[in-house]
């Protein structure tokens, strides 16, 4: 399997290729960019169908949390491990203890916390193997789960797109079609209904999704129709690459704002977006909130207030990139990669 001539790899520091037989521990560690600080960014469990598909998601997740944390102004390199494997069929003490004992190995290069397919009580178990794990929760005040401040700055980042794109400046009967209502997406929905939009849920757990929907008075929709609702606003928050050139074309959005990391299948579906018109927010900006949470919680100062009012400059940022990319006639993701190598090369 290629790893220096893989279409992902960025000049990546280290990429470690862990297996542990008594658990049946597979995973890959990529350390992006250590400049700033260590390599941070969540660990990722999912049943990739091959070691290539978990090797490109992992190089291209790395490289995003590099320039997340450089837009973010957070004192950190990026990083990013998976495990190769179903969460809900494989994941054991045994197993996370084995993915523990390999983050240890590089000596806090990089620090894991919790991503897709983990959560707080698996970081926990973790952290029995090795101190390089963040996401705890370890002093009063502080929240383990970083899914709600990751919401509230897509919410800021919406409110930014929705200024630039639409010249609207607020959210009262706006559309908005949410990809997914796992944690972030349900605190994501939660807030959009608070502000007053009008939203169109989707997400493969239909349990949750009906329960959600009936409580927020939202419409719903199979997931594979979700391109195609009639919005003002299309929200991602579910896995990436999920926009490729089809979905893209079926848009009826106007602004494309959400959760989900590595929203784009390639790089060029950026130039689509901005060809059609339609208003993408870099998912790597917009999604800051929770590794800002999570970098607050290894401080010694933590203030909930202080931590909020921190995620909420995603929207200065964004307002920065949008203003620079409409004065350029380029895409948004263009100058946010602009940005983030200004910083880390500042």
């Amino acid at each position: 399997m290629p790893v220096f001539d893989h279409p992902e790899f960025d000049h990546h520091q280290q990429i470690v290729f862990g297996s542990d037989e008594a658990s049946g521990l597979r995973a890959i560690i990529a350390i992006h960019d250590t400049r700033r600080g260590p390599s941070l960014g969540g660990l990722r469990i999912f049943p990739y169908a091959s070691e290539a598909d978990a090797l490109t998601d992992v190089l291209r997740l790395s490289r995003g949390m590099t320039y997340k944390s450089a837009l973010a102004d957070l004192p950190l390199g990026g990083g990013k491990a998976v495990i190769i494997a179903d969460p809900r069929r494989d994941k054991t003490p045994e197993l996370l203890r084995a993915m523990g004992r390999l983050v240890d190995s590089l000596g806090g290069r990089y620090i894991t916390a919790e991503d897709s397919g983990t959560s707080e009580a698996d970081m926990r178990i973790i952290h029995e193997a090795t101190d390089h794990v963040s996401g705890l929760g370890r002093r009063p005040g502080e929240s383990g789960d970083p899914s709600p401040y990751t919401a509230h700055g897509v919410f800021c980042a919406l409110n930014s797109a929705v200024r630039h794109g639409l010249k609207r400046e607020h959210l009262q009967g706006l559309r908005v079609a949410v990809q997914g209502v796992g944690h972030v997406g349900e605190y994501l929905a939660r807030q959009l209904h608070a502000a007053g939009a009008q939203l169109v849920l989707t997400d493969i757990n239909r349990d949750a999704l009906g329960a959600l929907a009936e409580e927020l008075g939202a419409e719903t929709c199979a997931p594979e129709a979700i391109f195609d609702a009639d919005v003002d606003v299309f929200a991602p928050c579910a896995m990436g690459a999920v926009l490729t050139p089809a979905v893209v074309d079926r848009l009826k959005a106007s602004v494309v704002c959400g959760a989900a990391n590595n929203q784009l299948a390639t790089p060029a579906v950026a130039e689509q977006l901005h060809a059609r018109g339609i208003l993408y927010a870099p998912d790597y900006v917009a999604n800051a909130g929770g590794v800002i949470e999570v970098e607050w919680q290894r401080r010694g100062d933590y203030a909930r207030d202080a931590v909020m009012a921190h995620v909420e400059r995603i929207a200065d940022t964004l307002d920065e990139i949008f203003v620079r990319a409409i004065a350029e006639q380029t895409s948004p993701a263009v100058i946010a990669d602009q940005l983030a190598r200004e910083r880390l090369d500042g």
